[in-house]
């Protein structure tokens, strides 16, 4: 596969809008029967509901099922970050057995809340294969887990923060903080 991979530097941001559609053209060719797309909360949640419109008709033809996984109780570092306080259920209400999943997250970074996403798609069957894909692979894992598709790779140090909001028109952008050790996945 030929990296097509757009690299930045984090000032200024990419335009998340404008990587999301290079995702979706990127996600096209992998939609086919037997597929299921599965947001992890929040931004992966995002992402896949426009996902889901840009992609409406290949969806449509191809019977895409598509789900939500929150993997707070999942992760390993739950004792030291807690219950968030905006805990949304997980809502598969498809069968994941022999089910080609493409697992969506926003911003890529140790590989921690991807693990956990997988144990999570676990208790509900055995998927025939995961693939997953991210907006942004900010570098920095700790597992072997990595991104199978992404839109952009960016460069940041371990004391950024690079997270995907969601604005009040609907649309996307990134937001660049000081990181919070409790806050890396």
């Amino acid at each position: 596969m030929t990296d097509t991979n757009q690299t930045f530097d984090a000032n200024p941001l990419p335009n998340a809008e404008a990587l999301l559609h290079t995702l979706a053209q990127k996600l096209s060719p992998l939609l086919q029967a037997n597929t299921a797309l599965v947001g992890i909360h929040s931004g992966g949640v995002w992402l896949m509901q426009r996902l889901l419109v840009l992609l409406a008709d290949q969806i449509k033809l191809h019977n895409i099922e598509h789900g939500t996984l929150d993997v707070s109780f999942y992760r390993d570092d739950y004792a030291q970050r807690g219950l968030k306080i905006a805990n949304r259920p997980s809502q598969i209400a498809f069968d994941v057995e022999n089910k080609h999943i493409i697992l969506i997250d926003d911003v890529f970074y140790t590989g921690r809340t991807t693990r956990a996403a997988m144990n999570e798609l676990f208790d509900y069957g055995r998927p025939a294969s995961i693939t997953l894909i991210a907006l942004i692979n900010r570098g920095g894992r700790e597992l072997p887990i990595t991104p199978q598709l992404v839109a952009a790779d960016l460069s940041l140090n371990a004391s950024q923060h690079l997270q995907l909001i969601q604005l009040a028109d609907g649309s996307l952008a990134l937001e660049l903080t000081p990181q919070h050790n409790s806050a890396r996945s």
